[in-house]
């Protein structure tokens, strides 16, 4: 179908559209007026015309009036919605009203027509800022940066530079003593003891750890005869003679240095004044003493007493920091009667550490019954050795005589030493490794 004929189709359809509504509306207000006519001829056949039938008129004359308005509202309305869309397919500006057909409407054309109809952008509701009455606004004031905050910041790097400088002192402190090297060479040479040299290497490293002492070291180690007190005494003395010298280590045998039991008030004067030599020399060189007190057993109690007041001395920081090692076969009965008792559970559990904890507060009770200088020491029992710990101790012996280390002498040998009844598969010896260096001397 041409443009010509759908125009002409459409003008045809539109002046057909306003006749017929033309027609409707007459209609209508003819429908109205005959109404209204008919309610004039009964108000007229009435004698006496009153108030209502004026205003009934005039009620009718408005509901035309507006029923007239809305129709000539919708074909406005209609007229304009069909001039649209004939602009919408290129068709002509006409003044007659068209009709709306969907011949010649592409989706392109709805397309356009919706992106042309312009959105509302929503606008976010700003928050009303409440000054007070009279202020105005005005900008916040400028706060000033506090110089105490410089302050604390430069405490803190003092503090943290004095605490990492410390820790690097403390770590050359123990370097200084050697722990190490004394460690290795402990278990190498001591045997059968490895509960006590764990225990006395932890207190020793505890307490060269740091320079700050309340009270010196003091240690006691117990045990039976020949379990290795005396070579335990000699090995740190010799450790610690080479870190700290000759003058700040002292071995004390009391039946050497003094013998008689009269003179016992005479040698406690003497030992304190040596001690408080050593203890002022040490604190000019910076190091700390070692006091090796072997055969304690055998000590007066003037000595005890006089060792008692400079362990508890508190005068000076000199008299704080020193060690104090006591040496002797103080409760070894105890010793020996506990090992033999539970020798089946020692086995069973194979740590020595089990029987140092043991053997402790049994220990203490007996010795603080003797004198009050062993309330100040940290005790720490030795056990009797089993047969290999023999068998180790002559092969030890002889090769440093200088013999050549047959087994089969070796065993020979250590099944001369004396021991108690086997318990639970263990050979204690009853000598322990005395009399090694005396067999070893007679090959």
């Amino acid at each position: 179908m041409s443009d010509q004929d759908s125009s002409a189709s459409a003008s045809q359809t539109e002046e057909e559209f306003e006749g017929e509504m033309d027609e409707e509306m007459d209609e209508e207000m003819d429908e109205e007026a005959e109404g209204e006519g008919e309610k004039d001829d009964k108000h007229r056949a009435s004698p006496v015309p009153s108030l209502s039938s004026f205003s009934s008129s005039l009620r009718a004359v408005i509901r035309i009036k507006q029923k007239y308005q809305a129709i000539k509202k919708r074909r406005q309305e209609l007229a304009l919605g069909l001039a649209g869309v004939g602009t919408l397919t290129g068709a002509p500006a006409r003044t007659s009203p068209k009709i709306f057909t969907f011949d010649g409407v592409t989706p392109s054309a709805f397309s356009s027509l919706s992106s042309s109809v312009p959105q509302r952008k929503k606008r976010r509701r700003r928050k009303r800022v409440l000054y007070p009455n009279g202020g105005g606004c005005r900008a916040p004031p400028k706060q000033e940066r506090s110089r105490a905050k410089y302050c604390l910041y430069l405490l803190f790097a003092i503090v943290f530079i004095q605490v990492y400088n410390a820790i690097e002192n403390l770590d050359d402190h123990v370097l200084r003593y050697d722990l190490e090297g004394l460690e290795k060479t402990l278990r190498r040479e001591v045997f059968g003891q490895q509960g006590a040299v764990e225990g006395l290497l932890s207190h020793l490293k505890d307490y060269l750890s740091t320079y700050v002492h309340n009270k010196p070291l003091v240690v006691s180690l117990h045990g039976p005869s020949g379990v290795g007190k005396s070579h335990l005494g000699r090995l740190l003395a010799g450790h610690f003679r080479s870190v700290v010298g000759e003058t700040l280590v002292l071995q004390y045998y009391v039946l050497h240095h003094c013998p008689q039991e009269a003179d016992a008030l005479q040698c406690a004067r003497n030992l304190s004044a040596l001690i408080s030599e050593m203890v002022e020399r040490a604190e000019e060189e910076e190091k700390i003493p070692l006091f090796i007190f072997d055969e304690a057993e055998h000590m007066h109690d003037e000595i005890l007493d006089a060792l008692k007041q400079l362990v508890a001395s508190k005068q000076s920081n000199e008299y704080l920091n020193a060690i104090y090692l006591f040496l002797s076969n103080l409760g070894h009965a105890h010793i020996t009667k506990h090992m033999l008792h539970n020798s089946s559970s020692i086995s069973a559990s194979g740590r020595h550490s089990n029987l140092v904890k043991e053997l402790t507060p049994i220990l203490r009770n007996t010795l603080e019954k003797l004198h009050l200088l062993w309330t100040e020491a940290d005790i720490l029992p030795l056990s009797l050795l089993e047969k290999g710990h023999v068998m180790e101790c002559f092969l030890d012996e002889m090769t440093r005589e200088g013999f050549y280390p047959d087994h089969t002498n070796i065993e020979r040998l250590a099944g001369e030493i004396e021991y108690y009844p086997a318990v639970g598969g263990h050979e204690y010896s009853q000598t322990g490794c005395k009399q090694v260096v005396a067999k070893v001397n007679l090959l």
